[in-house]
């Protein structure tokens, strides 16, 4: 048993507190916008110029002209706010987004994070996740915790191009919770029918 993307995005919303401004990565973290607990008001903003988007759009209500940095189409909010993107990288720069959950490729056990190109492969372009995990005050990233063949994404040490050095706060993996703390990675809780140690067998950071 492990947590499914569903799950993962839920437990991800768990570490919004009210009043917050966050950024949503593209990916599991983009269902975050779903999962929003009871109770609490939280403003999701996204780099390409909208702040305050809505959750996902159900199908046949999308609106082509109402899109996330990711390219998927969001709803929009009575309070809802347009402007450009240089707008929208001031307030990341200028410390105003409390949280970035985004999602990742690898992570290291000092907090590196890798999630945006594959050496070979064909990319875009960094995005903005190189001044998110410089500006916001706190990094959270949601992933799988093994790649498709089965090897971990937590590792000792990033072997991809990195966006940041010593950038995530916390990790979300579809097999439990783990912080990024001095010398490692502590294990927070493990997803449901996981155990500690299917947990650290997955693991190839060093766990403290």
């Amino acid at each position: 048993m492990a947590w499914d993307r569903n799950q993962m995005a839920a437990r991800a919303a768990l570490e919004l507190q009210d009043g917050m401004y966050v950024n949503l990565g593209i990916g599991i973290p983009t269902l975050v916008s779903n999962f929003i607990p009871e109770g609490i008001t939280v403003t999701l903003q996204s780099e390409n110029g909208m702040l305050g988007t809505g959750p996902f759009p159900v199908e046949g209500d999308e609106d082509a002209d109402l899109i996330n940095a990711g390219k998927q189409t969001i709803t929009e909010l009575p309070q809802t706010s347009y402007f450009d993107s240089a707008i929208a990288f001031g307030m990341i720069r200028g410390g105003k987004i409390a949280m970035a959950i985004l999602g990742a490729m690898e992570v290291a056990e000092n907090g590196d994070l890798a999630n945006w190109m594959i050496p070979g492969k064909l990319v875009k372009g960094m995005g903005g996740a190189m001044d998110l995990v410089a500006g916001v005050g706190r990094v959270v990233v949601v992933m799988d915790h093994t790649n498709k063949h089965g090897d971990s994404k937590l590792l000792t040490a990033c072997t991809l191009p990195l966006t940041g050095k010593a950038v995530v706060d916390r990790i979300i993996t579809n097999l439990g919770v783990l912080d990024v703390v001095e010398g490692g990675l502590k294990i927070i809780e493990t997803a449901d029918g996981v155990t500690e140690d299917e947990l650290r067998a997955a693991t190839a950071a060093t766990i403290v």
